[in-house]
């Protein structure tokens, strides 16, 4: 055999090992006798090994020459100007790197300044975050994809194009993550949106892969709740139709999916089993650091080894914490979870958000002190419990525990992170 056709065999073993779970690992399924699973977990890729952040992307403001034309998100009445009494959103956010911005009805901030707010919609702005997930060592960003068949759909589609372009400008990989809520023609209509608009987009190469195959996340099967209606057969059916056009698929799901019980469903573990990765909810569930480690012991960890034993690989959030409700502790209750899901083994780590502003749990840049938040307001700024906090703190706070994640700095349980 000539030694170019040698070269070329081993790149192409090199290839398939690349884009599969190596088979070293079978079991037979407790479940399904006679069916054998790899429980392998899957090699670093776009989001085993990495940082993953939610990213809703869904401001918009009067004016900012997006196709919905409203304070999207921003307020209560999208149709009415942001003011004390039309408010949506928790947390103030710090505005200074975004050249394009628009006034709204609060009085003017600490420092004299206007009391302006971002666009999602605004390229500059969708750059500029990307940038910071650059600067901080995010590695991908799961945008947020709601029902798109409303009047929110042609700014989602517009907004879904610029993260793309943002994502290839700055080295940064994207995937569509499908947020199911009171989405009533759920079953037929998600798997036409792949079909006609979204798959489109796994060409970039900024497009999140994972073991050779595009990712798409699911978010709310399971959820026992009127917004999540679904049974399990539905729910299965559609994880399936996206592991049949080549997908690989994660599931946001209930924090006591194991179990199926609280927040779960029952009689739903068929549907859990047939995702690819899990990734259960915590906004809400932890609010300190003891209560983290309440959950490593008792949650995370037999979740994480139900996953080892049916070749599922799994990834936790990490929240930065409501800062409203003064959860945060200057990085301090971020940190414990890093920690503790560094120990638990967890191939990867969703950041529960990047900019929910609407919750409190965002990392993007936010107001500091008094200073940068409108005279007279309520909003709780980075320095709440008397230290001080530079507005990118939880953005460099993420890109530490990133390392630590990675194993490129040392597993610590004492935040090496300054807050100035």
């Amino acid at each position: 055999m000539k030694k170019n056709d040698i070269a070329f065999l081993l790149a192409l073993f090199t290839l398939m090992s690349s884009c599969s779970k190596k088979s070293s690992k079978e079991i037979t399924s407790p479940d399904k006798p006679g069916e054998v699973i790899d429980i392998t977990p899957s090699p670093v890729g776009d989001v085993v090994g990495k940082i993953t952040v939610g990213y809703q992307g869904w401001f918009a403001a009067k004016g900012d020459g997006s196709p919905i034309d409203a304070w999207w998100h921003y307020t209560q009445d999208w149709g009415k100007i942001p003011s004390p009494t039309n408010l949506g959103i928790k947390s103030w956010p710090d505005v200074r790197e975004y050249t394009e911005t628009f006034q709204t009805g609060f009085a003017d901030l600490g420092n004299g300044q206007a009391a302006k707010l971002f666009s999602s919609f605004t390229t500059q702005t969708v750059n500029t975050q990307f940038l910071w997930m650059q600067q901080n060592g995010i590695d991908a960003a799961a945008l947020q994809r709601f029902n798109p068949n409303g009047i929110e759909g042609p700014v989602r589609d517009a907004i879904t194009a610029k993260v793309k372009t943002a994502a290839e400008a700055y080295g940064r990989k994207f995937y569509i993550m499908y947020d199911v809520s009171g989405w009533t023609n759920m079953q037929s209509e998600i798997k036409t949106d792949w079909t006609n608009k979204m798959s489109a987009y796994i060409t970039s190469s900024a497009y999140a892969k994972q073991n050779g195959k595009p990712v798409v996340c699911i978010w709310g099967f399971g959820f026992n709740d009127n917004n999540h209606p679904w049974p399990a057969s539905v729910c299965l059916d559609v994880i399936n139709w996206f592991k049949s056009k080549g997908c690989y698929v994660i599931g946001g799901v209930p924090t006591h999916w194991r179990k199926q019980e609280s927040d779960s469903r029952p009689n739903f573990i068929s549907a859990y089993k047939a995702f690819d990765m899990l990734s259960p909810w915590m906004v809400g569930r932890i609010g300190n650091a003891n209560e983290s480690d309440g959950f490593f012991v008792n949650v995370n960890k037999p979740d994480q080894a139900y996953c080892n034993s049916n070749g599922i690989d799994y990834q936790p959030c990490v929240l930065p914490g409501d800062l409203q409700e003064r959860q945060r502790a200057h990085g301090d209750f971020m940190w414990r979870q890093f920690y503790n899901m560094k120990r638990v083994g967890c191939q990867g780590i969703y950041i529960s958000m990047f900019d929910e502003y609407n919750e409190g749990n965002q990392i993007a840049k936010t107001a500091e002190n008094s200073s940068f938040i409108p005279k007279g307001s309520s909003f709780v700024t980075l320095d709440e419990d008397g230290t001080a906090c530079s507005s990118d703190y939880y953005l460099r706070l993420t890109g530490d525990g990133g390392k630590m994640f990675k194993g490129q700095i040392a597993l610590t349980a004492v935040r090496p992170t300054s807050p100035m």
